[in-house]
């Protein structure tokens, strides 16, 4: 179905293309009697088709059409085929070869532009593999650990050793269980082609739910928020932003050695809502910074017990999903101390929503 789809696609631009630069070029001769200009607005047009077109046999069609446009439009005799004179055969074949090569050109070009984005994507992958293979190790060994000490030496523990071990299951359980849905997130996305449903969501909503959740976790943890008192309704992906937030919460809570204050700040401009979670812990290193959504990242001078709050793969989830909205995130240590890591998301609804 979708084959099909792309096919009448690549065929109504085409036949689009070619109408329009035909209608150009009779404009061109009648009015302002520049008949050198039609050649190459044709060779243009073939360019474009190529360029915006699936595979090489579109531009080829193309630049047959474009020949026999020229030669029945644009050569004498005008408005009739004519291949007989050896000026129109030479100049159809000029152009024939013409609009192949740039058709080969624009073919090149978006063969290199998939190879390279191929190639970042499984630069992405082999990332995200060295972070989750690392990051799981620590927690699925602690689990591992206690569990066994539970079971082989039950009778030696007391009650709170044996409360202490179950807990800290639980919490590096609880981590898992966040790893796995950033891991189906990201599984998600790249499934659905980055082309993702969104729908409007009432921002006092979602942040109601962010802080539930986030509240689950870390409930000592006070979050300032300061969000508009009006309305605001923002179309998105609601559990993927909501995960989003909780990632940037979470991530803070982690890193930001020396934490007093957490803020999540929510405005709206004229065309986006923007997301800013701030916090004045101690900063992010310079060395980390150009790799912190990239979801891998050296873990040098991190304590052993604390491998696990290390984990970059939160942040690139973070990422792919701002990029899947089609907006932008970024992060800055701020002057006065502690970082800020701000995303925006459109104000302005699809034409498919």
């Amino acid at each position: 179905m979708n084959n099909k789809l792309s096919m009448i696609k690549n065929i109504l631009f085409t036949i689009g293309i070619l109408a329009i630069f035909f209608v150009a070029s009779l404009v061109i001769e009648n009015y302002f009697k520049a008949d050198t200009l039609i050649p190459a607005a044709f060779a243009l047009a073939v360019f474009l088709i190529s360029l915006y077109t699936d595979g090489f046999a579109y531009g080829v069609i193309a630049s047959f059409f474009s020949v026999l446009a020229l030669n029945f439009a644009f050569t004498f005799p005008f408005f009739k085929f004519n291949f007989s004179i050896p000026e129109n055969m030479i100049s159809a074949i000029i152009m024939l070869v013409i609009t192949i090569m740039s058709s080969t050109l624009a073919a090149k070009v978006k063969q290199q532009e998939k190879m390279k984005a191929e190639s970042m994507k499984e630069k992405m992958r082999a990332n995200l593999l060295r972070a989750v293979s690392h990051d799981l190790r620590t927690p699925l060994t602690s689990i591992y650990g206690s569990a066994s000490a539970i079971v082989e030496k039950a009778d030696c523990l007391s009650p709170e050793q044996i409360l202490q071990l179950a807990r800290g299951i639980e919490e590096d359980s609880q981590w898992l269980m966040a790893m796995v849905e950033n891991l189906l997130s990201v599984t998600r996305i790249e499934n659905e082609g980055m082309d993702l449903i969104k729908k409007p969501v009432v921002l006092e909503e979602l942040i109601d739910s962010v802080l539930i959740r986030f509240k689950k976790r870390y409930p000592e943890q006070k979050i300032e928020v300061d969000i508009p008192e009006d309305f605001v309704s923002i179309p998105m992906d609601a559990i993927l932003i909501e995960q989003v937030l909780v990632n940037i919460l979470e991530n803070a809570v982690q890193h930001a050695r020396g934490m007093t204050q957490l803020i999540l700040k929510v405005w709206v401009d004229e065309k986006n809502a923007v997301f800013e979670i701030s916090d004045n812990g101690c900063g992010i290193e310079k060395e980390r910074m150009p790799d912190i959504f990239t979801g891998y990242f050296e873990k040098k001078n991190v304590p052993a017990d604390n491998q696990k709050s290390s984990m970059g793969i939160g942040l690139s989830v973070c990422a792919s999903i701002i990029k899947a909205h089609q907006g932008s995130i970024m992060v800055e240590n701020r002057k006065e101390g502690g970082c800020c890591f701000r995303f925006t998301l459109s104000m302005e609804a699809e034409k498919n929503e």
